[in-house]
């Protein structure tokens, strides 16, 4: 007879452990979408946010200015791409989202920029080259523009799934920079690095060619990045 009560206390106490853990992923969402937005890596309403949650993830909705969302606009993705319940509507980009989370299972959040100088050089179709080695910071020698498809799409969604598969930031081609991490925190840092190294590296091409790293070099500066910081 006591099995019972304990059984639905448990359920309970975990019931309450999700939403606080939910409540604080909308806030943390909704501030990274703020900090993103004033710093200018995406100015007016471009880009978007998201953390992994449950099978899913919470995500920054379509259509409404950074400094007017509230926790409770933050819109649940499911897995399967449905929006349960009555909620906003996600970001139009919502399936690319999805896509890096799935493509990344050691991953937990999404920012999407349209900083200017990533977009400068996603329109020109040129990737970063490893004429810095900071660029290592991606994950990969490079940090490589990803195939140009419509905004939205299912197409653009399997480009950032297979160009994430080994790399945590990448530029979109005709459209702007998506950098991974495994909080937000770490997502967003990602996304800054990535328009510095892109304003350098416009800076390099207005020189002349740059001069790259070889890729041995580059090896070894990733291999170093492994215990870089406070992660040894």
């Amino acid at each position: 007879m006591t099995k019972a009560p304990k059984k639905k206390k448990k359920l309970a106490k975990a019931r309450k452990t999700r939403d606080r853990e939910e409540m604080r992923l909308r806030q943390e969402v909704v501030a990274t979408a703020l900090a993103m937005s004033r710093s200018g890596l995406s100015p007016g309403s471009s880009g978007n946010v998201s953390a992994r949650f449950a099978d899913g993830m919470l995500i920054t909705p379509t259509g409404i200015a950074y400094a007017d969302i509230k926790a409770r606009d933050i819109v649940f993705v499911a897995g399967d791409g449905k929006v349960p319940g009555k909620q906003k509507k996600p970001s139009s980009e919502w399936q690319f989202h999805l896509a890096a989370y799935k493509a990344r299972r050691d991953m937990g959040a999404v920012v999407h920029t349209h900083s200017l100088h990533a977009v400068v050089l996603a329109c020109a179709g040129r990737s970063i080259p490893a004429f810095h080695y900071m660029v290592a910071i991606s994950g990969g020698i490079d940090i490589p523009v990803l195939p140009y498809a419509t905004f939205g799409t299912e197409k653009l969604a399997q480009n950032v799934g297979r160009g994430l598969a080994d790399r945590q930031a990448c530029l979109m081609a005709h459209h702007g920079a998506i950098a991974i991490g495994k909080t937000l925190r770490d997502a967003l840092a990602l996304a800054h690095e990535v328009e510095i190294l892109a304003e350098q590296y416009t800076k390099v091409l207005a020189i002349g060619p740059p001069a790259v790293i070889s890729e041995e070099e580059m090896r070894v500066v990733l291999d170093k990045f492994k215990s870089y910081g406070q992660q040894a």
